[in-house]
């Protein structure tokens, strides 16, 4: 299976770095922008035979976006979302910081296995996410499928396919409208390209 991995374009109020995890935000005017761009650059180089994408509009937008140039739909599947922040959902770095600096301090230090209250650990979003890859992998064994997600999602998913340990997801950079390209083999996954942009 070849899977491209693509994040979502950007969202309204991008700038103001809100953690929106559940939330759902629209695509700004850029982020179509960005993913109609994306979809002419597909659509001139490879067949995709399948489209799936995160439940959240920001994601589902994406990818019918990409899937129209195809005269194909994607399939939303609510696992696929970005990661619960619980009480920090729809708040700016500078706000959590500020009313919750202890618990911002706890997650800083250790993202794997703290979560927000309410919210999502690394690893319980981790233990969520791989098992639809997994059912994916089996059932478009010789396909080329799409997913379009979010960028914490992403992060996690090329780690753990690379084995490279989860503590490193922050070293891998996804954009706005990032492209990701992983084949899948018998006993390996072979990552590509990480975090192309069109401009």
């Amino acid at each position: 299976m070849r899977l491209y991995l693509i994040r979502h374009g950007e969202i309204t109020g991008a700038h103001t770095r809100r953690y929106n995890g559940h939330r759902d935000v629209e695509l700004s005017e850029n982020g179509r922008i960005q993913i109609e761009r994306l979809a002419e650059y597909l659509r001139e180089r490879v067949e995709i035979d399948a489209f799936y994408s995160s439940d959240l509009k920001r994601s589902i937008d994406s990818a019918r976006i990409i899937a129209d140039r195809y005269q194909s739909r994607p399939i939303a599947i609510p696992d696929i979302r970005e990661r619960n922040f619980g009480e920090w959902e729809g708040m700016t770095f500078d706000e959590i910081c500020e009313k919750y600096p202890n618990a911002f301090y706890s997650w800083a230090k250790d993202p794997l296995n703290y979560s927000p209250i309410g919210g999502e650990s690394t690893i319980e979003v981790r233990d969520r996410i791989m098992p639809v890859i997994e059912e994916l992998s089996k059932k478009h064994r010789s396909d080329t499928i799409a997913i379009v997600g979010h960028g914490g999602i992403n992060r996690i998913i090329i780690c753990e396919l690379l084995g490279i340990p989860l503590k490193n997801i922050f070293r891998i950079e996804q954009d706005f409208g990032a492209l990701n390209i992983i084949d899948f083999f018998e006993n390996i996954n072979i990552v590509k390209l990480v975090n192309l942009t069109l401009e």
